[in-house]
């Protein structure tokens, strides 16, 4: 079996370099919700030096908050918002996906209208961009129906509620803090069949979780690779 590891980097996390030569795929920063120009270009040579797979990672322009408040927007603003994002991006590199971040990302999960406003940016950018989106979801089932070629993606440190979403971040357990749980699920949800497994880069451990979930995947017998290569 083969398995996705994709990080979300420049963000101002502190470990990009690091964790860059541990992931297979980076979600990076457009400068809305994190990141710069200087910063996006520095994590984009950071992952051809290593290999990795270059993704756009669009959110809100909502920096106090780190792009984790919802905002409520038109389809034709999101949509906006997506594609120049994507485009800040494809300035500096090859980008080969397209992953939403924080409260993008959640509310293009569960609403069919947004999940399209996401989907119809990045076909309008390139139909041949892969979409990452939270395993069985609205934006999956969006991407899909318009013939973009999907990622579903789960979380190793993230508790989901019983209808498949993640919990929010504001509820109590929302993060996984055991790094025993975190494995086990992170191994359980890989062997059910998940395209992409993401880490987080912004905790104290991250670069270590990163290193023992590569080594606990190894030993299951999965060969960790980029999405769609």
């Amino acid at each position: 079996m083969m398995i996705d590891l994709n990080c979300d980097l420049g963000e101002g996390g502190g470990h990009d370099a690091e964790l860059m030569a541990l992931v297979s795929s980076a979600n990076i920063a457009c400068g809305a919700h994190a990141g710069d120009a200087a910063t996006m270009r520095a994590t984009v040579e950071l992952a051809r030096q290593h290999g990795v797979a270059i993704g756009a990672h669009p959110g809100y322009a909502d920096r106090e908050n780190f792009g984790r408040r919802e905002i409520a927007m038109p389809a034709a603003e999101v949509q906006t918002l997506v594609c120049e994002q994507i485009e800040a991006l494809r300035a500096l590199g090859n980008v080969t996906h397209v992953k939403p971040h924080g409260a993008l990302y959640n509310l293009a999960a569960r609403d069919s209208a947004v999940a399209g406003a996401v989907v119809q940016a990045v076909k309008a950018i390139d139909p041949e961009l892969m979409l990452f989106a939270l395993r069985g979801s609205a934006l999956v089932r969006a991407g899909r129906a318009a013939g973009l070629r999907v990622a579903e993606e789960v979380f190793a440190d993230r508790t989901y509620r019983p209808d498949g979403s993640l919990t929010p971040r504001t509820e109590p357990g929302a993060v996984i803090t055991d790094e025993e749980e975190c494995i086990v699920q992170a191994l359980r949800l890989a062997q059910a069949g998940a395209d992409t497994i993401c880490l987080h880069g912004d905790g104290a451990h991250a670069v270590a979780f990163a290193r023992r979930l590569r080594r606990e995947l190894s030993a299951a017998g999965m060969v960790i690779r980029a999405f769609g290569r």
